[in-house]
């Protein structure tokens, strides 16, 4: 079995369109996949740099998303699952607030990736250490970027 790769937590808000996307079948080798938990498992994203994921919309379902992933023969498999994303004016806001803390966090010198990291962290009910010492050193300035 391979490991699961870093964009597997990317799909872990997603869940399968319908019970007819499993099992699923590779084209080319023939081998099974019994559950999507299978399918992340058992198979490898297309290129490190790539999450494999495009965003669809369909009239009936509304916004899909297909994973696109590759089978241990090297044949690119496709999954339909549904977006869990909170398309509702509240769900926009929070985007935005983060949006705009991520940016406030860059401009007073931290890193993009790290600070990522730190805020969803904190979105999903951890407590960061780190953003609360960055806080503090932002603070410390009094909130003047660069300084």
């Amino acid at each position: 079995m391979s490991p699961i790769t870093s964009h597997d937590v990317w799909f872990a808000g997603l869940r399968a369109l319908s019970g007819d996307s499993f099992p699923k079948r590779c084209r080319s080798c023939g081998r099974e996949f019994a559950s999507e938990a299978d399918y992340f498992q058992q198979t490898q994203a297309i290129r490190p740099d790539i999450t494999g994921l495009k965003a669809v919309y369909d009239d009936e379902e509304g916004t899909l998303v297909e994973v696109f992933r590759n089978c241990v023969c090297g044949s690119t498999l496709l999954v339909n699952c549904l977006s869990r994303r909170d398309d509702s004016a509240s769900g926009h806001s929070r985007r935005r607030l983060f949006d705009d803390l991520l940016a406030y966090l860059q401009l007073h010198g931290v890193e993009r990736a790290q600070a990522r990291r730190e805020l969803l962290r904190v979105a999903s009910g951890e407590r960061s250490e780190v953003l609360e010492a960055w806080y503090g050193r932002i603070a410390a300035r009094g909130a003047k970027p660069g300084s």
